[in-house]
């Protein structure tokens, strides 16, 4: 399907009511093409009607005139440099970015990202880094091994169950041959 039938489809859905599935069809269509300012603006508008500020402030974050309390909802949100990086969801370099206003912000989001880790970052290999999630996002240790003992514990109960019924399916061919 190409996007200006896509485009077309969002707008029946928005018509109709269907609001979650614009809003499906449009993130599709950002995954697809990030540097689509336009499509952006849609989704942030989409978001707008949820009340999702946060969301609002993401999509809406490379436009002139954004709300500023959206764009701060958002950069509170995703405080940590490399993890605004990655909600942006930007895969190509600032200088295509459609406006002027929209490169700056990406250069900014990505100068602080490389000060963050003391190193260059680009868009295209956004890296992985477990300190930039907040604290409260981290599993703690003692979490992680209550999962590791209910994994332990569920594989126990299957062995076990595995265990009683090869023991009974033998009891029972035993009787069956008496």
């Amino acid at each position: 399907m190409t996007l200006s039938e896509t485009l077309d489809r969002v707008d029946a859905d928005l018509a109709a009511g269907r609001v979650p599935l614009a809003r499906q069809r449009l993130r599709g269509l950002v995954s697809s093409f990030p540097q689509d300012l336009l499509l952006r603006r849609r989704l942030g508008d989409i978001y707008r009607l949820y009340g999702e500020p946060v969301e609002v402030g993401r999509w809406m974050y490379l436009e002139a005139d954004r709300d500023p309390a959206e764009t701060a909802a958002f950069e509170e949100r995703y405080a940590m440099p490399l993890r605004r990086m990655r909600a942006l969801a930007w895969h190509a370099p600032e200088s295509i970015a459609g406006t002027a206003f929209a490169a700056q912000q990406l250069e900014a989001v990505r100068k602080a990202g490389s000060a963050y880790l003391g190193r260059s970052v680009e868009w295209t290999a956004i890296p992985l880094d477990r300190d930039d999630e907040p604290e409260d996002e981290r599993i703690p240790f003692t979490g992680r091994l209550v999962g590791v003992g209910v994994a332990l514990g569920m594989v126990l109960m299957v062995l076990g169950f595995f265990a009683v019924w090869v023991f009974g399916f033998v009891t029972f061919v035993r009787w069956l041959w008496r």
